[in-house]
C-alpha cells in the first residue's frame, strides 16, 4: 500500500509541479500579446513533454543525484515512508503556491522536503556540506547569473537590431466606438445606442497597439523572423525545464522495483503536461504581466538566457531552478529597460524564502506519521 500511495504522491508531485512550472518558458509569448493563452499552454505542454521524454536519455546524473543518497543515510534515502513524505511535503507546498499564484521552485520543495525529513529521522546526520555545496549553492546562483546574463544579451541583441537597420513600428488603431445612453426612467435597465458611432484614433504603447518591427532580412520580414525567433525560444525553454525536472521527481520512483524506470519517466510526463493545461493559469499571469512590461526582443533575450543556464545545468547534472532562472531573467532585462516592477519581485523572493521551511515542515510532519505504519 505504501508503495502504491508513493507512485500516486508522486503524481501528484509532478502534476503540481506542471501548474506551477510549466507557463514559465512561454511567459513573455502571452506577456507581449505574440500568443494567446491557450496557444502558449498548448506549445509549453509539447515541449515539455519532449524535454520530459528527452530527460530519459539526457539527465541521468540528475536521477541519481536526487535518490537523497549523500544527503542522508542510504538506509532512510530507500525507505517507503521518507520517499513518500518527500513527495507529499514538496507537492503540497508547490500547489499551494500555484494557487496563490506564487512561481516557485520545485527543485526548492524537493530539497526543503529532504532535509525536514532527514531532521525528524537522523537530525545532525543530515549532511548539510552536501546539500549547501550540490544544492544550496547551484540554486543562489542560478537567478544572481540569470539577471546578469539577460540584461547582457539584450543589451547586445537590441544593439544588432540597430546597426542592422531595424526600426520599430507603432501600429495607429482607426475604428468607431460605441456609446451607450441611458434612458431617463431611474428604474429602467434599458438603454439606447448611438445611431452615429463617432471615428476614433487611438495611440497607445501597451494596452491599444501592439510594437512590430519594420524593415526585411532574407527575404522575410523583421516581424516574422522574430516571432519565429521568439516561439522557438519559448520551446527551448519549455524543453530545457522539462529535462531538468522530471528526473528529480522521476528519483521517487527509484524504489519501485516492479515499474520500469521509463514508465516513470512516461506517468511523470503526462502527469505533468495536464497540470499545466488545468492549474497554470494565476502563475501565467504573475510571469507575463507583473514582473516587468515586454516586447518581441525583450521576451526572446530572457527566453534565451533561461534556455542556455538550465539546459546547460541539465547537461552537468546542477540542480538549478527553472524557476529562478526564467525569473530572474525576466527581471534582469525589465532592469535594462527600467521597466522592471521591484514589488512584485520583492514577493516572489519571499515566497522562495518560504519555500524551503514549509516544505521542510509539511514532509517532516507526514514523515513523523508515517514511520509508525
Amino acid at each position: 500500500m505504501l508503495l502504491i500511495a508513493l507512485f500516486l504522491a508522486t503524481c501528484f508531485l509532478a502534476y503540481s509541479n506542471g501548474a506551477n512550472d510549466n507557463f514559465k518558458g512561454v511567459a513573455s509569448l502571452y506577456g507581449c500579446r505574440a500568443a494567446s493563452y491557450r496557444t502558449a499552454i498548448t506549445w509549453a505542454t509539447i515541449t515539455t513533454f519532449a524535454g520530459s521524454i528527452a530527460s530519459i536519455f539526457l539527465a541521468q546524473a540528475l536521477l541519481k543525484r536526487f535518490s537523497a543518497k549523500g544527503l542522508v543515510p542510504d538506509t532512510l534515502a530507500g525507505s517507503e515512508q521518507f520517499l513518500l513524505a518527500v513527495a507529499l511535503g514538496a507537492a503540497i507546498t508547490v500547489i499551494l503556491a500555484t494557487l496563490l499564484g506564487f512561481p516557485i521552485s520545485t527543485t526548492h520543495g524537493i530539497t526543503g522536503a529532504i532535509v525536514g525529513c532527514g531532521l525528524v529521522a537522523v537530525g545532525k546526520g543530515v549532511n548539510f556540506a552536501a546539500l549547501g555545496k550540490g544544492f544550496v549553492l547551484p540554486l543562489l546562483l542560478s537567478p544572481i547569473l540569470a539577471i546578469v546574463l539577460g540584461g547582457v544579451l539584450y543589451i547586445i541583441f537590441r544593439s544588432l537590431r540597430i546597426a542592422c537597420g531595424v526600426n520599430k513600428e507603432w501600429c495607429v488603431c482607426v475604428g468607431s466606438e460605441e456609446r451607450v445612453i441611458a434612458l431617463p426612467q431611474p428604474a429602467s435597465v434599458l438603454s439606447l445606442r448611438n445611431v452615429a458611432p463617432p471615428i476614433t484614433l487611438s495611440i497607445d504603447e501597451q494596452e491599444n497597439c501592439r510594437e512590430r518591427y519594420a524593415g526585411s532580412m532574407l527575404g522575410l520580414s523583421s516581424q516574422q523572423i522574430m516571432d519565429g525567433a521568439h516561439f522557438l525560444s519559448a520551446g527551448v525553454v519549455s524543453f530545457a525545464r522539462g529535462l531538468n525536472d522530471t528526473p528529480k521527481i522521476v528519483a521517487m520512483l527509484l524504489l519501485l522495483k516492479w515499474l520500469d524506470i521509463r514508465w516513470g519517466f512516461f506517468a511523470v510526463a503526462a502527469t505533468m503536461a495536464i497540470g499545466g493545461l488545468l492549474n497554470a493559469r494565476k502563475v501565467a499571469e504573475t510571469m507575463s504581466r507583473k514582473i516587468t512590461t515586454m516586447n518581441h526582443g525583450q521576451g526572446f533575450s530572457a527566453n534565451l538566457t533561461t534556455g542556455i543556464l538550465v539546459i546547460a545545468a541539465s547537461l552537468f547534472g546542477l540542480p538549478v531552478s527553472t524557476t529562478h532562472v526564467s525569473v530572474g531573467a525576466l527581471f534582469g532585462m525589465g532592469l535594462t529597460t527600467g521597466q522592471a516592477n521591484p514589488r512584485v519581485m520583492f514577493n516572489i523572493l519571499l515566497s522562495w524564502l518560504i519555500t524551503l521551511p514549509c516544505a521542510a515542515l509539511i514532509a517532516g510532519a507526514a514523515y513523523a506519521l508515517l514511520r509508525h505504519l
